[in-house]
Parts: C-alpha cells; sequence; structure tokens
C-alpha cells in the first residue's frame, strides 16, 4: 500500500484487528487569529470529525486527540494504581487541563485560553503529527525543541528500543 499524502488510517486495507487508528504525519505552519481559533491542516481533519479532546502536553505544547483515541489513553490511566500518588497527581493535572471540541466546516478548533497560556502559543505556530495525536507548538518553543533534540536523533533509535 503506497502513502497518497493523507492522513492514513493504520489497518486501512487491513484486517479489521488494527482498529482504525489514525497516524498524523508531518509538520504545518499555521497562524493562529485573534479568536484563538486554529486552522487544522486539511489531512488532519478526517479523523477528527467525530470529535477532539485538547489537553496539556509535555514539554509545553497542545495535544489534540480523536475522541477514540483519548479514551483508549485515558482507559490506560484508569488501569493504573490510584494508590500511587505520582498517577493521582498526573491524572488530576491531565483531566482538568481537558477540553472536548469538534471542528467547525472551516477545520478551525478554538484553543481555551488556558491551554494557550500554558503552551506560550500566540500567533505564529508549528503543528506537528506525532503518530496517534497532534501535537500545536509556539513556532520558537519548536525550533528550539528540534534545536536540542535533532543533534541526538540517530542515537535515540538505540535507547527507545
Amino acid at each position: 500500500m503506497e502513502y497518497s499524502g493523507r492522513t492514513r488510517w493504520l489497518g486501512e486495507g487491513l484486517p479489521s484487528v488494527f482498529g482504525g487508528i489514525a497516524m498524523f504525519l508531518g509538520t504545518h505552519t499555521p497562524k493562529l487569529d485573534e479568536k484563538g481559533r486554529l486552522i487544522l491542516p486539511a489531512k488532519f481533519r478526517e479523523p477528527l470529525t467525530g470529535g477532539l479532546v485538547m489537553t496539556k502536553g509535555q514539554e509545553r505544547c497542545v495535544i489534540i486527540w480523536p475522541t477514540k483515541q483519548f479514551n483508549t489513553y485515558a482507559e490506560s490511566l484508569r488501569a493504573r494504581s490510584q494508590n500511587n500518588e505520582k498517577v493521582r497527581a498526573y491524572t488530576r493535572v491531565f483531566f482538568s487541563s481537558a477540553f472536548d471540541d469538534v471542528a467547525d466546516k472551516q477545520g478551525r478548533v478554538t484553543i481555551p485560553s488556558s491551554l494557550r497560556e500554558w503552551a506560550g502559543l500566540e500567533r505564529d505556530l508549528v503543528v506537528v503529527g506525532a503518530d496517534t495525536r497532534i501535537e500545536i507548538w509556539d513556532a520558537i518553543a519548536w525550533s528550539q525543541y528540534l534545536d536540542a533534540q535533532e543533534p541526538g536523533f540517530a542515537s535515540l533509535d538505540e535507547v527507545i528500543q
């Protein structure tokens, strides 16, 4: 199966055992409008038509999850021991920062002011396809992050295996 340039679905054309999980790829540079709205890249919209959830992300970005993938991640959090103080702390911050939304007909979503402040989002953004989710970064913060991470990129493959 060749990549067609649009957002791929894992398992597309394969048995349903893969569950049709969205895969987001690429980097885009949209602008945030004066009302705090972001126009989602066209290739990211289809998997989000059933709704989306925005949350705080690590490294001070905003994450957009398709509702189905958010629910899967939420289930994995619920399965962790609530007797663990770190689990409780993480889940409190994670769920209290979550906002559900549906993109409008133009593919726009409003990023809540608390999430814009968390990630330092102003006008210039970078929208990153990060496998099963989308990350929204301030353009300068993304550039700084890449500058710090790219020199060690090749060696990271060995570390994460």
